[in-house]
C-alpha cells in the first residue's frame, strides 16, 4: 500500500516533484532545441493536485483539437506520461525538422505520412530526454513504451490516463511544463505515475 497521500503532501514532497519537472524538462527542451536547430525558452513547470475531470481545462483547451503523443512507464516507475502540442505548435516544429521553418504553421489536422514520422520522431526524443533526465536524477529505471501518436480534442485525449488510472484515486499529480520560442510553439509535459511510484520517488530522493 502506498505511503503516499496526494491529497496531503507537503511543501518539501511539493518542491522535490516540481524540480523534478522542472530537470526533466529542461533535459527534453535542449534536446528539441538541438532537433529544431533553434533556441527555446522553457516556461516555470506547475504542479497541481486535480481531478481527471479537470485536465484539459486546467490547460485552458478543453475542446481544441491537439497533437497528444503517449507512452507508458514500466521499472522501478509505473504510469503514463504525456506530450500535447496544439496543431499549430505541432506544424511549428515539423516545418522546422523537415527544412520548412519559413512555411506559415496552420491549424491543418491533416498531417501526412512523412509528417506524422516526423511528429513522431519529435515524441520519441523529446520524451526520451524528459525521462532520462528524472532516471538519472533518481537513479530509477524508467522503460517507456514505442510512444503512440493521436489528433483529437484535448478533453479525448486526456480520457485516457483518466480511464487507465482512476482506480488509484480521482485525484492525481500533474507536473506541467510549458515550453515557447520566437515562433510561439508550446506544449505540455504530463506526467502521471502510480501511487507506489510515488513513493519510490520520494524515496530515492531521501524523503
Amino acid at each position: 500500500m502506498s505511503k503516499i497521500d496526494l491529497g496531503n503532501l507537503d511543501s518539501m514532497q511539493y518542491d522535490v516533484l516540481k524540480e523534478l519537472g522542472n530537470i526533466g524538462a529542461g533535459n527534453a527542451t535542449t534536446a528539441l532545441s538541438k532537433l529544431i536547430n533553434s533556441k527555446i525558452d522553457m516556461r516555470v513547470p506547475k504542479v497541481n493536485l486535480l481531478g481527471f475531470s479537470e485536465l484539459a481545462k486546467a490547460m485552458g483547451r478543453e475542446e481544441e483539437i491537439m497533437v497528444g503523443i503517449l507512452l507508458l512507464l514500466e521499472g522501478d516507475v509505473d504510469g503514463m506520461m504525456m506530450f500535447l502540442l496544439d496543431v499549430a505548435s505541432a506544424r511549428a516544429l515539423v516545418n522546422s525538422l523537415m527544412g520548412k521553418a519559413e512555411e506559415e504553421a496552420n491549424d491543418d489536422i491533416n498531417f501526412d505520412e512523412m509528417e506524422f514520422s516526423a511528429l513522431r520522431e519529435i515524441g520519441n526524443i523529446i520524451t526520451g530526454s524528459y525521462l532520462s533526465a528524472l532516471s538519472d536524477m533518481t537513479r530509477l529505471t524508467i522503460v517507456s513504451s514505442v510512444p503512440s501518436l493521436q489528433i483529437d480534442m484535448a478533453e479525448a485525449i486526456l480520457s485516457i490516463p483518466a480511464i487507465e488510472f482512476s482506480k488509484i484515486g480521482d485525484k492525481v499529480l500533474l507536473i506541467q511544463t510549458q515550453f515557447d520560442d520566437d515562433s510561439q510553439i508550446s506544449g505540455y509535459f504530463v506526467l502521471v505515475p502510480e501511487l507506489d511510484s510515488y513513493d519510490k520517488i520520494l524515496s530515492s530522493l531521501g524523503l
